[in-house]
């Protein structure tokens, strides 16, 4: 990732950790070409990527995130919103960033390719 001063903060799925048959490869690929927009922009950009098997604590791992810096923008990824079965865990989301960055913007990719183009709309 970027060495600049992170200003924005990239909230999703790790895709090792979303259970079923699939191959995580591409989508993990997927995610760093799309954090590579960021570097080749000097825009400074962390992830926070949690995981659907359970052993992350969402209040603790989200909220530490997201109280690391005062953030411009946070980005929301599309696994989080794409998918019925996690719209509580969107929630969950969404209001942790409402209480923890209360002046970042938010900000909805629809595919990793995205991401940047999202965060872009809402920095300066």
């Amino acid at each position: 990732m970027d060495t600049a001063s992170p200003r924005v903060l990239v909230i999703g799925l790790d895709p090792y950790r979303v259970p079923g048959p699939w191959d995580p490869g591409p989508v993990a690929e997927a995610i760093e070409a799309g954090l590579a927009e960021f570097a080749a922009h000097g825009v400074g950009v962390e992830t926070c990527l949690i995981g659907l098997d359970g052993s992350d604590d969402v209040e603790t791992v989200v909220g530490n995130a997201l109280r690391a810096h005062p953030w411009e923008c946070v980005t929301i990824g599309g696994g989080l919103r794409h998918s019925d079965d996690q719209i509580g865990l969107l929630e969950q989301v969404v209001d942790l960033v409402r209480r923890n960055a209360p002046d970042a913007a938010i900000a909805f990719n629809s595919t990793p390719a995205t991401t940047y183009e999202a965060a872009a709309r809402w920095i300066g």
